[in-house]
């Protein structure tokens, strides 16, 4: 990282010249009821009351995303584009200064978190030149609740939708917690320009800021019959399932108190006791969700609460979730507290599956705690891997899943690696890691027997890609289907009730080898590849580990982390044959349980369809 490319005096200068301009007479102070009538007034009411919109961006601008500032906060590898942004960052943000005195704006304030530690202050100031400008405000304060009196600190992101799409980019200034959104008119970028800035100012004040849902599972002790409450996180990139099984009640027996309960399902900061603060108050969530498969998601979206992006709506009014024709990245704000379940029959059959607090309660409170990491792959990795504190710290250094055929055809069946499944950390991904290994090292040594680690994969088994010639498109020898929702529901409430059994394997790991209400007979690695192909599988797993940790490593990954990650490559098979890629003449049989739709070929629009982990978002 060259110091030239960074001025570190412009940054400072903007800071300073910006506070006499967050308080102009063109900025006006609101509040959410202030900002719902111009903000519906340009959008589309449904027939369940909801509304929705569009907007002319779709999704983040990750790759116009820099970071500003000192040393400790800037990005190891940058592009050129990247390189590019930050050389003419300086003439942006003397513009941003002129607009901010000339340009209407209004200032919403809400927080993130509701406990006694930490509070951040969110200051938005939302650029309502054009009048569907209200909407991004009204829907971001919606994800967050009211200022309290409790400690801050203060964070400041400024949203100029209106700035031409040839300067499009997001500036953040970690150092001053301040964010620039230029050019882009998507919600997302509200909601992780504050979120980013929380886990790097909690990262600060010795927690660790994650991207993971969290639950309380309360389930009953077969040996015992009592009920236990356990922590879970849920690691994840997006579309591996995170949300989903934020949410899922795993087949749990309500009638006998056993439950599923909310807390977040994208940002929390951990804390060395096991505890983890919440961060939002409702959920910004993909809206690809199917009725039958996610109740509680979709009992919250047709709420007349919802508020959508991006969202097809009928001409009648009616949304249609799996409409994924003008955009594949439909998103809606719901109400944590419309997270909704029947059981029974009558007035009061409707429960709620959301837990009364943000937060994750300490592990002296619970009876366990889980930290579930969740994959999406396609060829040898079994469902469920039970890991070692360990190998849960590789597990979190990797943050891996791969590319599909249908989402990315020109990578499918690569590897996609991202630190913690974070896309948002700020300066060394290295530093995180050492973090997380930390904590969880502590966790293990003060609560012995009491914490455990998983890694899900929610993808399938047996996929053959074949990669061609250079230049020549890629091709779908055999396709996988994911693991039915009932097996992997019955894995997971296997693994609380330690009812599951594991055996070492091939992966290094242990694997499940059995799981009580699922059949897992047919999900065999053996019986889809010969050692052969099961051989070039784990060499190239381990390749790309290997080449990831590398690059991670020049940011300061520790010297036992290191090791631990060599000793795990010696899966490899040294030797690396020319494997020819086909299907085994075996015919394998489908499981008992597989599902009654086949979630990957949603018709009508199969060119269109994400391979997303069973439409999961």
């Amino acid at each position: 990282m060259s110091d030239s490319l960074y001025n570190t005096e412009a940054y400072a200068r903007f800071h300073r010249d910006l506070q006499r301009r967050l308080h102009g007479p063109n900025i006006k102070d609101v509040t959410l009821d202030d900002l719902r009538e111009p903000a519906l007034s340009t959008g589309t009411q449904t027939k369940f009351g909801s509304w929705g919109w569009r907007s002319a961006v779709s999704s983040r601008i990750a790759e116009k995303t820099v970071y500003l500032g000192s040393e400790r906060v800037r990005e190891y590898h940058l592009s050129d584009g990247k390189k590019g942004i930050i050389s003419k960052a300086p003439g942006e943000l003397d513009k941003v200064l002129h607009l901010m005195e000339t340009m209407p704006f209004v200032r919403l304030r809400r927080q993130m978190g509701q406990n006694s530690d930490y509070n951040p202050k969110c200051n938005l100031y939302m650029s309502v030149a054009d009048l569907k400008n209200y909407r991004l405000a009204y829907m971001w304060g919606n994800t967050l609740g009211p200022v309290t009196k409790d400690p801050g600190p203060e964070f400041t992101l400024i949203h100029i939708p209106e700035e031409h799409h040839i300067r499009q980019q997001a500036l953040m200034l970690p150092d001053y917690l301040t964010t620039l959104v230029l050019g882009s008119d998507y919600m997302g970028e509200d909601k992780k320009g504050f979120l980013r800035k929380g886990m790097f100012a909690a990262d600060a004040q010795g927690m660790l800021g994650l991207h993971a849902g969290t639950k309380i599972v309360i389930i009953r002790d077969p040996k015992t019959n009592k009920l236990k409450k356990y922590g879970v996180f849920l690691f994840g990139l997006s579309a591996t399932g995170k949300s989903t099984w934020s949410c899922h009640q795993l087949g749990l027996d309500w009638g006998k108190g056993e439950r599923t309960l909310v807390c977040q399902d994208d940002i929390c900061f951990l804390k060395s006791d096991g505890s983890a603060l919440g961060s939002e108050a409702n959920f910004f969530v993909k809206t690809d969700v199917d009725k039958k498969l996610q109740e509680a998601m979709y009992n919250s979206l047709v709420h007349r609460s919802a508020l959508y992006e991006n969202v097809m709506i009928n001409a009648d009014g009616r949304p249609d979730f799996l409409d994924e024709n003008l955009c594949g990245n439909g998103r809606a704000v719901v109400m944590k507290k419309q997270l909704k379940i029947r059981r029974g029959r009558g007035p009061f059959s409707m429960k709620n599956i959301w837990y009364p607090s943000y937060d994750l309660p300490p592990l002296d409170e619970l009876d366990g705690m889980v930290f579930a990491f969740i994959t999406r792959r396609n060829t040898i990795m079994q469902f469920s891997q039970r890991l070692s504190p360990m190998q849960a710290v590789l597990a979190y250094l990797w943050g891996e899943s791969s590319h599909s055929y249908a989402s990315n055809p020109a990578k499918a069946g690569e590897s996609v690696r991202t630190v913690g499944t974070d896309p948002f950390i700020v300066g060394s991904r290295a530093a995180k890691v050492n973090h997380f290994h930390r904590i969880i090292m502590e966790l293990v040594d003060n609560y012995p027997g009491k914490v455990f680690f998983y890694q899900y994969n929610t993808g399938g088994m047996g996929e053959i890609i074949e990669t061609g010639n250079k230049g020549t498109a890629k091709k779908v020898i055999r396709k996988t289907e994911r693991v039915p929702i009932e097996t992997m529901a019955a894995i997971q409430r296997g693994d609380l009730r330690q009812t599951n059994r594991y055996a070492e394997s091939f992966l290094g790991t242990e694997v499940i080898v059995s799981a009580e209400g699922a059949d897992l007979s047919a999900y065999s690695p053996e019986r889809y590849y010969s050692k052969d192909q099961i051989d070039h599988y784990l060499r190239d797993l381990v390749d790309g580990r290997r080449k990831f940790t590398e690059k991670v490593a020049e940011e300061g990954l520790t010297p036992e982390i290191m090791r631990e990650a060599e000793k795990s490559y010696t899966i490899a098979p040294e030797k690396d044959a020319k494997v020819y890629m086909s299907a085994k003449k075996e015919q394998v049989p489908p499981p008992k349980d597989k599902p009654v739709a086949k979630l990957t070929d949603w018709k009508p629009n199969p060119r269109l369809v994400r391979d997303r982990g069973w439409r999961y978002g």
